[in-house]
């Protein structure tokens, strides 16, 4: 099996969908750069909060900043990262500069139209065009370059894992904003980088609408029984040994909907009181079937 060409196959496949999706991800990044972020100095990080904090400190023009970074970046990332790492990130990097330049206009005639009074809402507007944002350029399979060409060189040669480069890297910009803005521009950014992380998260791997359940007990036979005839759904079998009694015994594992959560956990409990039961967290399930003896749902 060759796991290089199936890559590449994954890379191109679907390109037009994923590429409108970056297209309208990077749009909700600029208009919201133009119309919150610029006007009301929130430095949430990337190369667009530090275009902020060099406008007031060195007088230097934000778009201009922009340009110059990204393609700073852009070379820096050929030369040390190589092509196929950076190619997930040109598409983004030249597209966010010139759509900062592009949506500039209409940022100005919007803000006559949308001014928010209350910073609750002000937060909650950056969060959502931000989580939005970024959530469909990752789910396209790219990135704006910027702070993610950053967190890559800081993974490969300093060998951080790529969420503490990301967040060394985010940090140290919203820090640099809080020092030239003051300690509620850091306030505001800190609660923004959470809501829009949550929302980034919901945006890639979608809302929890199924319960994936464990459930090891003695009495196996009569919960199987019920998930398959009563639930109506399927159940897999996992054969278990205990790591201290080295008891064998077999551990059911299904997909429960949300709605089903409650009954479900209640009518095992009832089956067997001593039933240990684990439960996660399921957010997508594809394929599989009720019948018995299959091995996968």
């Amino acid at each position: 099996m060759d796991i290089k060409k199936i890559q590449e196959k994954i890379r191109t496949q679907d390109f037009f969908p994923r590429f409108v999706m970056i297209v309208v991800g990077v749009f909700c990044l600029s208009i919201n750069y133009n119309l919150f972020l610029l006007p009301n100095h929130l430095v949430i990080g990337g190369t667009s909060g530090l275009s902020i904090v060099c406008e007031t400190l060195l007088g230097w023009d934000p778009n201009l900043f922009l340009y110059v970074t990204t393609a700073i970046l852009l070379i820096l990332s050929f030369l040390l990262l190589g092509v196929k790492k950076t190619g997930v990130s040109i598409i983004g990097s030249i597209m966010y500069p010139f759509f900062v330049t592009l949506t500039a206009p209409l940022a100005e005639f919007l803000k006559y139209y949308i001014e928010f009074d209350n910073i609750i809402l002000l937060i909650l507007a950056v969060s959502i065009l931000y989580g939005i944002g970024n959530g469909l350029v990752y789910k396209a399979g790219f990135d704006t370059g910027g702070s993610d060409i950053i967190m890559k060189i800081l993974n490969k040669y300093c060998h951080l894992p790529e969420g503490k480069s990301i967040f060394i890297t985010q940090i140290i910009i919203i820090l640099c904003g809080g020092f030239v803005f003051g300690i509620n521009n850091l306030i505001y950014a800190l609660i923004i980088l959470m809501i829009y992380t949550n929302l980034v998260d919901k945006i890639l791997i979608g809302i929890s609408d199924s319960k994936l359940f464990f459930v090891y007990t003695k009495k196996w036979e009569n919960v199987e029984d019920y998930i398959l005839n009563e639930l109506h759904t399927g159940v897999t079998i996992l054969k278990t040994e205990g790591g201290y009694s080295k008891e064998k015994n077999n551990l059911l594992m299904c997909v429960v909907p949300n709605k089903d959560y409650y009954i479900f956990k209640e009518t095992v409990l009832n089956i067997d009181p001593l039933a240990f039961i684990v439960i996660h967290d399921c957010y997508e399930v594809e394929g599989g079937m009720k019948r018995r003896n299959l091995p996968f749902i």
